[in-house]
């Protein structure tokens, strides 16, 4: 459901889902203006749950989410195939994220076998699916392939994640996200484009750019790469073929074919035959691994990292550290191994290894971004002695077919996240951390001296939380808890030992602060940070006033950091009622100025606000060579509306009227009430030499939306409008200039239907008096 939005009767959904059907929007061909394809967009029939964002939600929230997905694709083909949609025509079709796995693909092969031409087949897939179920969606792909369909990843670069999983997902279609082509160019679009124009050059897949609304976006469009387009300047969706488009055929050159059961085979051999092979002890292995880490660190968030660690207990406490920080600096990264959970660190990725798995054997690092691939493939030769210098056959690769198809070995097996829970049925909780030899598990290394006895009772005494963790056990564990800090966290020694410090941390902890905490613990020193912590099992939000500090051995290593909580709950809420009450100020000052800049009836801006907005627009569009063009909107009819239903019913007009004016226009154009009944509208962004013919245009379509009937106290009234066109610098360079440039002619349009007007009535007039045997005869 949407928020806030109240459940939906079972009878409402039920028919909704039998009802829902398939609108469809065309993809054309850039250079020749050719449709090559449609999409198919699900819609609800009419009633509350017509908008697919309000069904969906209404699914999702009755667990009935798959049978609506299904009912979606076949309701796509049903309606492709009834409104001819087929060869050489494509088709694209989206599947549900949440229902990857068990989406049925194939029974949809039957409704295309009984069309009278073959449906051709794109499957879209959103970047939702990417981080939440890494494995069930290379098996989605793996599916589609032996349909023999073709891929689509939707919404590139709306995300870094998807940019790292291209190589993986192998698309022959690549949807650019529309703020690409609709926002200005910058150095995250550079980023975008330079790792999706690699994958397309590689890989011979196609680019599709989503969004184009306007010339502006095409030309941006083109700029970009894509080749494909998609978006009002085409076409709206429809229940059929966009008419007036002739039609092409869309060529996929095929950029992935099914590899197969990749859960079956290890990244060791997806080594090709013949690779040479090294034998090394682990020691170097681990070197080379850290050097496929900083690499990994420094390509960034569209990285994508995948490891094994045959055991949990091979996951130390100085992997813990270096993993945090790939979670924090790349796009996606799993580690697997027997004993692992699901998320073995916030972030991280995860999966239990089962003994038998062939993985179980093996060391594996594999980096994957669009300019870099590399991995490290390793297999244990069984050695016994010093876990140092045990021996393992490895191959250190960067080609990127077997880069590739390591990652994807170990991705198949990520478990997938499931929300509000650490791990998944199935999966086996991470061993608790053994302790080392001589000390108690979970206990805190204090003797039995008399000096040591009076330590312990101190530390029982003190007001303060009191913690000490372990630096040298996996996960850093607390080994020790005084009873302040249990009261502080309403929890007992059986649910705070043996954990990290993180399961008193609220999802609204400060990031910043966070890092810096881990920053210098990284570095083996003091800090001091208040964090929001979650107490007991009731999850009571608490401020703790948190100081660290390491405890050094003989040799200057940091073997624990010991941690004192204060309860500063009652100082920070009354530091917060103070930036409260001066944040209240701010926003009455705000809305003063809100007050003075618009027009307090329609939310729309007034004339000095839009004057200012106007003049620095022409001086923008005169640097880059631009138009901009000023419709002047006078309201016909108003008064006789406002003279018979009263003032609050034309107040209620002028905001509906208000509303379609902005909901018309593009989001970078301006729209002003300059009082009564009359409006101003701004475009900015046009070409010189067609910018009066469209400001004309647009002139139109508002006229006409102005026109459509607006309910009123139990009736219907329709008003007209008269739309003056000026255009900057053809008709000025100042504001003033054109508003009295589109004041004159909107009279003369005035003027002009009124003269129209006068001319019918008066032939209407002439007819009605001509005697019934004078009137003309048709047979």
């Amino acid at each position: 459901m949407l928020p806030g939005a109240a459940p939906v009767p079972d009878p409402v959904l039920d028919d909704a889902i039998r009802g829902v059907h398939s609108v469809f929007q065309p993809i054309v061909e850039l250079d020749t203006g050719r449709v090559v394809a449609y999409e198919a967009l699900a819609r609800g029939p009419v009633g509350p749950l017509e908008r697919p964002d309000a069904l969906f939600a209404a699914a999702r929230a009755a667990g009935r989410l798959a049978e609506l997905d299904e009912a979606c694709r076949a309701a796509a083909f049903r309606g492709a195939v009834d409104a001819a949609l087929v060869a050489p025509l494509t088709l694209f079709v989206n599947v549900e994220p949440e229902v990857l796995d068990t989406a049925p693909l194939a029974d949809l092969l039957a409704i295309a076998e009984r069309a009278p031409g073959h449906v051709r087949v794109v499957m879209e897939i959103t970047e939702r699916a990417i981080a939440a179920r890494p494995a069930e969606l290379l098996r989605t792909v793996d599916r589609v392939r032996e349909l023999g369909w073709s891929v689509a990843v939707d919404d590139v670069g709306a995300e870094s994640m998807s940019l790292a999983f291209l190589p993986l997902l192998r698309p022959d279609v690549v949807k650019l996200d529309l703020r690409l082509v609709q926002d200005r160019p910058g150095p995250e679009v550079a980023e975008i484009m330079n790792a999706v124009n690699s994958y397309a050059e590689r890989s011979g897949a196609v680019v599709l750019a989503e969004g184009i609304e306007d010339e502006g976006h095409l030309r941006a469009a083109r700029g970009l790469g894509a080749t494909l387009g998609q978006g009002w300047l085409f076409g709206r969706p429809g229940p059929g073929a966009a008419p007036g488009l002739s039609v092409g055929e869309l060529a996929l050159r095929g950029a992935g074919l099914p590899t197969g059961d990749l859960g079956a085979v290890s990244p060791f051999a997806c080594l090709p035959d013949g690779t040479p092979l090294r034998t090394a002890p682990k020691a170097l292995l681990i070197e080379l691994s850290k050097q496929l880490e900083r690499e990994a660190m420094r390509l960034g968030e569209t990285c994508v990292v995948a490891a094994t660690f045959q055991e949990a207990r091979h996951f130390t406490v100085s992997t813990t550290q270096r993993y945090r920080d790939l979670v924090e600096r790349t796009g996606f990264v799993c580690a697997l191994g027997e004993d692992l959970p699901v998320e073995p660190l916030p972030g991280l990725r995860g999966a239990h290894l089962d003994p038998a798995d062939p993985v179980r054997g093996e060391w594996d690092v594999a980096v994957l971004s669009p300019h870099f691939s590399a991995a490290l493939l390793a297999r244990d030769l069984g050695d016994t002695g010093p876990e140092l210098e045990r021996g393992f056959e490895y191959a250190l690769t960067y080609d990127r077919d077997t880069v590739t198809r390591a990652a994807s070995s170990l991705l198949s097996r990520v478990a997938p996240r499931v929300a509000g829970t650490a791990e998944v049925a199935g999966d086996r909780p991470a061993a608790p951390p053994a302790a080392p030899a001589g000390r108690p598990a979970g206990g805190l290394a204090v003797g039995t001296t008399s000096a040591e006895v009076l330590l312990r009772r101190a530390l029982e005494a003190t007001p303060s939380g009191v913690t000490v963790v372990d630096m040298r056990l996996p996960d850093q564990p607390i080994v020790y808890a005084n009873e302040a800090f249990r009261q502080l966290a309403g929890l007992s020694s059986e649910d705070i030992l043996g954990r990290n410090c993180r399961l008193l941390q609220s999802p609204d902890t400060d990031p910043g602060a966070v890092a810096r905490i881990r920053a210098a613990v990284a570095a083996g020193t003091s800090c001091r940070e208040t964090v929001l912590n979650l107490r007991g099992p009731e999850r009571t939000p608490w401020w703790n006033e948190l100081h660290l500090a390491p405890v050094h051995d003989a040799d200057g290593t940091v073997v624990q950091y010991i941690g004192v909580q204060v309860d500063v709950t009652a100082r920070v809420e009354a530091e917060r009622a103070l930036v409260r009450e001066r944040d209240r100020t701010h926003a009455a000052l705000a809305r003063i100025q809100e007050l003075a800049f618009t027009d307090p009836l329609t939310g729309l801006l007034n004339r000095r606000r839009l004057e200012e907005q106007v003049e620095a627009a022409i001086w923008e569009a005169r640097a880059r060579g631009d138009a901009l063009g000023l419709l002047f909107v006078d309201l016909d009819g108003f008064k006789a509306v406002n003279d018979a239903l009263g003032h609050a019913a034309g107040d209620e007009l002028l905001q509906v009227l208000a509303g379609r004016l902005r909901d018309r226009v593009r989001r970078r154009d301006l729209v002003a009430r300059l009082g009564g009944d009359e409006f101003l509208v701004a475009l900015p962004d046009l070409r010189p030499e067609t910018a009066m013919a469209e400001a004309g245009r647009i002139a139109d379509e508002l006229a006409a939306s102005i026109r459509r009937p607006v309910p009123l106290l139990g009736t219907e009234v329709s008003v007209g409008a008269s739309i003056g066109v000026s255009v900057s610098p053809e008709d000025g360079v100042v504001f003033a200039e054109l508003l009295h440039r589109a004041d004159l002619r909107m009279y003369d349009r005035k003027a002009a239907a009124r003269g129209a007007a006068s001319r019918a009535a008066t032939a209407h007039a002439a007819a009605a008096a001509v005697p019934p045997s004078a009137a003309p005869v048709l047979r």
